[in-house]
């Protein structure tokens, strides 16, 4: 088959979806399908995407972030008359899809698609609750992990060792991720434990956001704000961290970030919201907080404890090697992509 990828951002951004579209198009390319990725920021001009889209001649068209790619994606699938597919992202499901000013618009795009993709069963509920009329439509395909990344001294680049605990943030730095709500509980925990260090790592999205999280690292030596960092690079640092932290308000389904440490066998400490409990059991596969109390509590236990970091890393790591297999991943947008080119009349 020949598919088109049409992704807000591509690799190497960091970004959520980049990250997703790459492994998703690697994978296929495997297979021996013919993808081309069409990254909106590429073009300075919208209107580039749609030509290099029709001379490619794709079978289907698989958008990522209804709001963003949707309206394109739905408009060049009529043109060519192949299946329209998109990915629904958490901002999609979390955010636009209450907005008063967007919402028409992410649900004319959904509406418009042959077929819709969500990462877990609760975005599905929650999608056809606020949409009723995509009920046959959305397919559940679980997000998976492709991160490989090359051994790096990165403790003595930072100035650690081995006596350091390093909680690593591993997102881009925008007000959804909620980065800076974890700063007020570590600085009291460094007081305690001198040896806690902490780094993110990840784009400044949100101007304002970034000033806000730099603002309260400043003239803290045991905190570190990286920059973006490459995510072949993010896949090498988590053989030397601790703990990987996920702060955010709200997720897509599942974080690549957490999948990613989980797979790797690193302690997980996560909010308690909807997507972050569709990947992690609390205190089975790693720890679930609901307040800053909490968040402080959980973090302190798991400096102090390295046999719960090991417990929690060794089941994750089982979890992923279980029941995320990549393989299983491709299969199914395999069989989406036939899916829908049958019902097409292909």
């Amino acid at each position: 088959m020949r598919i088109a990828l049409v992704t807000p951002y591509c690799y190497p951004s960091t970004r959520g979806n980049a990250v997703t579209v790459e492994r998703i198009a690697s994978g296929l390319r495997e297979r021996g399908h013919g993808v081309r990725i069409y990254s909106l920021e590429a073009f300075q001009d919208r209107r580039e995407t749609p030509s290099g889209i029709r001379a490619f001649g794709p079978d289907v068209i698989h958008g990522f972030h209804a709001f963003v790619s949707g309206d394109l994606v739905v408009a060049e699938a009529a043109e060519a008359r192949v299946p329209a597919l998109v990915t629904i992202t958490g901002t999609d499901i979390n955010h636009d899809l209450f907005d008063s000013e967007r919402r028409e618009k992410v649900v004319e795009v959904l509406k418009g698609a042959q077929g819709v993709v969500a990462f877990h069963e609760s975005i599905q509920e929650k999608l056809l609750r606020e949409v009723p009329e995509l009920h046959g439509r959305v397919r559940v395909i679980r997000q998976t992990v492709a991160c490989d990344g090359k051994e790096d001294d990165h403790h003595a680049q930072w100035g650690l060792d081995s006596r350091h605990i390093v909680f690593f943030f591993p997102a881009g730095i925008r007000r959804v991720k909620n980065l800076p709500f974890c700063v007020p509980p570590l600085l009291r925990l460094q007081v305690s434990y001198p040896n806690l260090r902490a780094l993110y790592a990840g784009p400044i999205v949100e101007e304002e956001e970034g000033k806000h999280l730099l603002g309260l690292l400043a003239g803290n030596e045991w905190a570190r704000y990286l920059g973006e960092v490459p995510h072949k690079v993010i896949c090498s640092m988590l053989r030397v961290v601790d703990v990987v932290v996920n702060s955010s308000f709200s997720e897509g389904g599942m974080s690549n970030a957490v999948l990613e440490a989980m797979s790797r066998g690193v302690a997980v400490l996560a909010s308690d919201i909807e997507g972050n409990r569709s990947i992690i059991v609390d205190e089975v596969d790693g720890l679930l907080f609901t307040s800053e109390d909490d968040f402080e509590r959980k973090a302190e236990r798991l400096i102090v404890d390295p046999d719960l970091r090991r417990r929690l890393g060794r089941h994750a790591k089982s979890k992923i090697e279980r029941e995320f297999s990549r393989e299983r991943e491709l299969d199914a947008y395999e069989q989406l992509y036939r899916d829908l080119r049958g019902r097409s009349g292909d």
